[in-house]
């Protein structure tokens, strides 16, 4: 996994640092094998996930088009999520880092690319 890129923002303030999944590669490896999370990893254009072949525990926050949180859950390790509908991308943090957000199902996040935005 690459080193962080981007910003999750809600609201106005910054949740965490980010990194988003380039890559079909990226996409395939994300946390599996790391021992923790620091930020976030963003999964663009995903509807469900899992969690094989993973060491720790995951929050994971579903957003739809607009960046709404349509559902967000702790994920075990080694479970295979089902599909979301409505959800267009996935956020996953280690567990309890939604809790120390704030995070709740129908707020609205920015996955912010360009870090030097101050919008």
């Amino acid at each position: 996994m690459t080193e962080p890129t981007a910003w999750l923002v809600s609201e106005g303030r910054v949740l965490a640092s980010a990194t988003v999944a380039a890559s079909n590669r990226d996409r395939r490896i994300g946390l599996r094998g790391r021992t923790d999370c620091e930020g976030a990893f963003v999964l663009p254009s995903c509807r469900w996930v899992h969690t094989i072949g993973m060491r720790f525990d995951l929050d994971v926050a579903y957003l739809d088009a607009e960046g709404r949180v349509v559902k967000a859950v702790r994920m075990r390790r080694h479970r295979l999520g089902a599909p979301v509908p409505g959800a267009r991308v996935v956020v996953e943090a280690e567990r309890g880092a939604f809790s120390r957000w704030g995070l709740r199902v129908g707020d609205v996040v920015e996955i912010r690319t360009n870090v030097g935005d101050t919008r």
